[in-house]
């Protein structure tokens, strides 16, 4: 299999790295100067292993590669607003002996929040769901860290509609030769939605900062009981803390030091867009269309998308001023 990394940022460049480290063929997929510099410099990825440079095909659109191949496995690992544009391009690219790699190829998404899958589910025939628990920190071109010990991080997967397959579980055996854990199970998306939870206080460490604060902890929780309640109210199941707890204590141990998540690595790279509506927005979706009040995570999504529009450096604003304006639009103030 050859595997194709779209979206060569922080867990795709990770993964890819791991991958051609284990003897795998890796395509990277980026733009810009990122892309510039990966194929000037390489690939310098940093993991407890140390630093490595990999030297790997990069290409900015699929006819690059020329028709893609049958064994061809697609990793979009772009952020979700960027997901519509990465699937129509890669989609309605050509696969050697005819179709296209919507009708033939594997796709898995490999990003936070839930809305890829459907979104890929419209367009390709194979989706699988990948759940991240994969820190990592991309903010320089060409320049990836994932710090984790002893596993790089852990990938559930499983088919986006329920179930697993042959092809899934020989994904797996792939990344777990790379350093990762990859459990293949029948309910994916239940680790999803389980995981989005925990997403929900990437807004919070984007507009405040990294730093652990109790205020900040109290904050995320109320932001989890919404979702909580929108999933039950839509009758959504997710895993539990004690089901993640088993899976991942003890196996990606995150050294201290290490900077922010992903919404507060967007910000600093000033890459002009975040991922909050399809994190806290799912919430707000799930309570509009079952009558569940959001308001804790509609402050959140609007606060992240005004740091955006503003160009606003993470962690500009006070926790408690965020606080605050929950406050007042829970009805607290």
């Amino acid at each position: 299999m050859r595997y194709i990394i779209i979206g060569a940022g922080a867990v795709g460049a990770t993964i890819g790295g791991r991958l051609a480290a284990a003897g795998r063929e890796v395509v990277l997929v980026a733009r810009g100067a990122h892309a510039e510099a990966l194929r000037t410099d390489g690939l310098r990825l940093t993991t407890a292993d140390g630093e490595r440079v990999h030297r790997l095909p990069v290409a900015t659109r699929p006819d690059e590669l020329g028709a893609l191949r049958p064994d061809d496995v697609l990793l979009l690992t772009v952020k979700t607003q960027d997901a519509v544009a990465a699937l129509d391009t890669w989609g309605a690219a050509e696969v050697s002996g005819g179709g296209t790699a919507a009708q033939r190829l594997p796709l898995l998404c490999a990003q936070n929040g839930v809305e890829s899958e459907r979104l890929a589910l419209r367009r390709f025939a194979r989706v699988y769901g990948v759940c991240l628990w994969l820190p990592a920190s991309f903010l320089e071109p060409g320049v990836v860290s994932a710090l984790c010990t002893p596993l790089t991080g852990i990938l559930h997967l499983g088919r986006a509609a329920g179930g697993s397959d042959g092809r899934i579980r020989a994904i797996a055996a792939d990344l777990e030769t790379a350093g990762f854990g990859a459990p293949v199970v029948e309910d994916v998306m239940r680790w999803k939605y389980a995981k989005l939870l925990g997403n929900l206080g990437n807004a919070i460490q984007a507009t405040t900062g990294p730093e652990p604060d109790p205020a900040k902890a109290a904050l995320l929780l109320r932001a989890v009981r919404e979702g909580e309640a929108a999933f039950e109210a839509a009758g959504i199941a997710h895993t539990s803390d004690a089901e993640q707890s088993a899976a991942r204590d003890g196996k990606v141990n995150q050294p201290p030091g290490v900077r922010g998540g992903s919404s507060w690595q967007s910000l600093a790279r000033g890459t002009g867009s975040v991922e909050a509506d399809y994190l806290n927005g799912e919430i707000t979706l799930l309570g509009r269309l079952h009558g569940v009040p959001t308001p804790v995570n509609d402050v959140l999504r609007h606060a992240a998308n005004i740091f955006v529009r503003e160009a606003l450096p993470p962690g500009a604003m006070s926790i408690t001023d965020l606080t605050a304006l929950a406050d007042e639009a829970e009805g607290r103030g």
